[in-house]
């Protein structure tokens, strides 16, 4: 509590004493700054020295970094976890599935041929429409009716 009181009396006498030289100052005819203004000037600068945590936030390279990890953490980390939640979807698809593609199609897998799915989307009667589709296209898979 001392030290806060000290800094004080020594920010007010600092501030007097700016505050006198810039009325002489402008007298002399020389533009510069308010009293009040520089002695403002003065105490913030002493205040965000004295404070260990405003001498450590105001290194632009740390303020960097720690930026940097809030952006990991609220976006590329919730981005990495879809992607492995849909590549493992993807991986476990079998002829038989019923999925919905990114354009919105419906349909069942009717064959896997590497990174390409055979997609039959209607039963015509005398043969079935099939579509040729990448794997990668596949946005969901319906719940089969066992699980619900």
């Amino acid at each position: 509590m001392e030290a806060v009181e000290i800094r004080g009396k020594l920010l007010l006498s600092a501030s007097i004493r700016i505050s006198g030289a810039t009325r002489v100052s402008e007298q002399e005819g020389s533009a510069g700054m308010d009293g009040s203004q520089l002695a403002n000037m003065l105490a913030v600068m002493t205040l965000q020295a004295s404070s260990p945590l405003g001498g450590v936030l105001s290194n632009p390279l740390i303020m960097m970094v720690i930026v940097m990890g809030i952006f990991y953490v609220m976006l590329i980390l919730p981005q990495q976890k879809q992607r492995k939640k849909l590549q493992e979807m993807l991986s476990a698809l079998k002829p038989g599935d019923k999925v919905i593609t990114n354009g919105g199609i419906y349909g069942v897998i009717n064959g896997i041929d590497g990174d390409t799915i055979i997609l039959k989307i209607a039963d015509t009667g005398s043969s079935p429409v099939k579509i040729r589709i990448a794997r990668s296209a596949i946005t969901q898979v319906e719940a089969s009716e066992d699980a619900k």
